[in-house]
């Protein structure tokens, strides 16, 4: 898997998005600092320890660097930047109820519009697999060269197989 590059001068507007889900009686905004274990157990039960690493390390962040997409008092979606590396968006999740009602969208454009508000011209989405979501929502493209890419020397669980 690739990295993608993403023009954060040139994205699309996070707002419309974002209302029309209102509309639906989902709110997209940051998480919370009090939220912290709520949201990194949510993202483990549903994606793995991985990505509730990254999301702790999100939220060590000022300002946060984890969105949520909510209804209700119930996450249905998180989205971080900022957590692996610096200039890096993800990892973005959405339950499989909430799917394809556009919260992917939203929490992609809101997160990566706070790495443009932090002042970074480009951003990273490290090891990219959906690569064709990414590329129709914010026009991001492949890096040559880039697999493994900075995700080397990964360390291998005990339950992994032999070491």
């Amino acid at each position: 898997m690739s990295d993608l590059l993403v023009k954060l001068y040139d994205l699309p507007e996070a707002r419309p998005p974002c209302e029309a889900l209102r509309g639906q009686g989902i709110a997209i905004r940051p998480a919370r600092a009090y939220e912290k274990r709520h949201v990194a157990e949510w993202v483990r039960s549903r994606f793995g320890d991985g990505w509730a690493s990254e999301c702790e390390v999100a939220f060590g962040s000022h300002p946060i660097g984890c969105f949520l997409a909510t209804r209700d008092g119930r996450i249905l979606g998180f989205a971080c930047c900022d957590a692996t590396f610096k200039g890096f968006f993800g990892p973005l999740g959405v339950a499989e109820e909430a799917r394809g009602a556009g919260v992917g969208s939203a929490l992609l454009l809101r997160a990566l519009q706070a790495l443009a508000e932090a002042g970074y011209a480009y951003a990273v989405i490290g090891g990219a697999e959906a690569t064709e979501f990414y590329a129709r929502a914010v026009g991001a493209v492949e890096i040559p060269g880039s697999s493994p890419g900075p995700y080397r020397d990964r360390l291998q669980r005990p339950d992994d197989g032999p070491g």
